[in-house]
């Protein structure tokens, strides 16, 4: 069965802080643990309120403010992220912030009083704790991500207290996850009955990819091995299916979020579907930095004059990832139509054609649209993967190639991504630099996980934002009446300032409220 997304009443209560300060959670006295922490059962039923702050569909809208995507709706409150002009009184900054805050509430609730019970089974407890401590890792993880230092609160506290909360270092934050997903994975078992919840498998993929942020290169490797250890994990074997109803909870995700249709269900069908599929919104569409990553079916990049590229057919031959993550002109929908977004073309898709939401770069997002939503694409029940074992081998081999410590795992690692059953991609050439190995790692990591709420962290922690985000959004290259045109959308200038937006900025609110928290430089 699946984890039940349910917020419990005293998680409830515990979460309706005075709004004073964002970091203060009411005095326990509030509810009555006597009554509630009784049995196991009330544990699983806390953890699982924690839960329901992991991240879900949003995670699809981060690409949208990368090279690789654009955000498609001007009036979404982060159109003026995706554009660079965005201040600290974002909603999307608040929002962000305020949901891991909560999620880690909620967490050191349980932990403060999971010992209260007196009926237990001792090791479903334990597991319980270890996904509890896990979880507040992975809150950690993304507001270190976004904000860079923050608040480090590891227990319940008082308003006055939570006026004098100044920001922790990165590194000690980093510290204290990798601390606590070492717990956690103890704690839990290799699997779990449950769909959907939290494995020793999930911690040390969570702490293979922290470090990797962190740059603890060592640690993230050892993280990430003792995953492929385990022996549990492999790649699903076609990439094509990999996003559908049909292949939930398969033998690649580690990490998800579930859902379920008329009971907890998510929007990513409305959110990224083409505009002409059930009336879809595409707020976020990808740009041509996105298809033009995807290499020559023969492993060599369109920029090589040697690989066969032919601009008059642009998205022919190449990668077959290209066509299992975004629609490109002349794909089939999953309505089974013909997708075509050509200027003048007369469809709902079509660029510049009077549909709002229609795509403005020429493509839409594949990844997550099932024809099983088109009668309800606000009600889906679609799973969302947070951590797959592709990404694992990927977070390996790059932390294995920037210690410089690379042998035939890297390549495997690398090789064994590229050449699932129905993508086949050559595999790598033999004896690469370390530099050159780097630059495979990261075009794998781009047209391997694009979509998947990833590619934002990747251009912070490489640094090349200030590089791919400046300028005018490039979309599709087609031809019409024997003219070869590629889309610029010179309405929508992106600019880029690296003393700034390497890090979103401490939502203003929280800072009027607590003046010892200090705002990210030039925000």
């Amino acid at each position: 069965m699946k984890i039940r997304n349910t917020i419990y009443l005293f998680l409830g209560m515990t979460l309706m802080a005075c709004r004073e300060n964002l970091l203060v959670t009411v005095p326990t006295d509030r509810i009555s643990s006597e009554i509630y922490w009784k049995t196991d059962a009330d544990v699983t039923n806390a953890v699982n309120a924690i839960y329901t702050y992991l991240d879900g569909g949003n995670l699809l809208y981060w690409d949208g403010l990368t090279d690789i995507g654009h955000f498609n709706t001007t009036g979404s409150s982060f159109a003026p992220v995706d554009q660079g002009v965005a201040d600290a009184q974002n909603a999307n900054f608040s929002e962000y912030y305020n949901n891991y805050y909560k999620g880690i509430h909620a967490a050191n609730y349980l932990l403060e009083n999971v010992d209260r019970v007196t009926i237990v089974d001792t090791t479903l407890v334990n597991s319980r704790k270890g996904e509890a401590r896990a979880l507040r890792a992975y809150f950690y993880i993304r507001l270190v991500n976004f904000f860079g230092a923050v608040p480090l609160v590891t227990k319940s506290i008082t308003i006055s207290e939570g006026n004098l909360l100044t920001r922790t270092d990165v590194s000690a934050i980093y510290d204290f996850i990798s601390t606590e997903l070492d717990a956690a994975a103890v704690l839990m078992p290799v699997s779990q009955s449950d769909k959907g919840r939290l494995t020793k498998g999930a911690a040390y993929a969570l702490k293979a990819r922290a470090m990797l942020y962190a740059g603890r290169y060592a640690e993230s490797a050892t993280a990430a091995k003792a995953v492929m250890d385990l022996g549990k994990y492999s790649l699903y074997p076609t990439f094509k299916t990999l996003f559908s109803y049909a292949a939930e909870n398969n033998v690649e995700v580690i990490m998800d979020k579930e859902f379920t249709k008329d009971v907890y269900s998510n929007a990513v069908f409305s959110n990224m579907a083409p505009a002409s599929i059930a009336s879809a919104v595409a707020q976020v569409v990808p740009a041509a930095g996105m298809a033009d990553e995807f290499e020559m079916a023969n492993g060599l990049p369109i920029t090589d004059a040697t690989s066969g590229y032919d601009a008059y057919n642009a998205y022919s031959n190449r990668d077959p990832r290209l066509h299992y993550t975004i629609y490109t002109p002349g794909d089939t929908l999953v309505n089974n139509k013909v997708y075509n977004s050509i200027p003048g073309s007369g469809t709902a898709d079509a660029i510049g054609g009077g549909n709002l939401y229609a795509t403005t770069t020429g493509f839409n997002v594949r990844k997550y649209i099932n024809a099983e939503d088109i009668s309800t694409p606000g009600n889906c029940g679609i799973n969302i993967i947070l951590i797959r074992y592709a990404e694992v081998l990927l977070t390996y081999a790059e932390a294995k190639i920037e210690q410089n410590s690379i042998d035939q795992t890297v390549y495997d690692a690398i090789n064994t991504v590229r050449q699932r059953g129905d993508v086949n991609m050559p595999a790598l050439a033999t004896g690469l630099t370390q530099a050159q190995l780097r630059a495979a790692v990261r075009h794998e990591r781009i047209v391997e996980l694009a979509f998947e709420g990833l590619h934002l962290f990747d251009i912070r922690r490489w640094r090349t934002a200030e590089n791919v985000m400046p300028g005018p959004i490039k979309g599709m290259t087609y031809v019409k009446d024997g003219v070869l045109t590629t889309v610029v959308n010179n309405s929508f200038v992106r600019a880029f300032n690296p003393e700034r937006d390497y890090l979103w900025a401490i939502p203003q609110q929280e800072i009027i409220l607590n003046p010892n928290l200090t705002q990210n430089p030039n925000w």
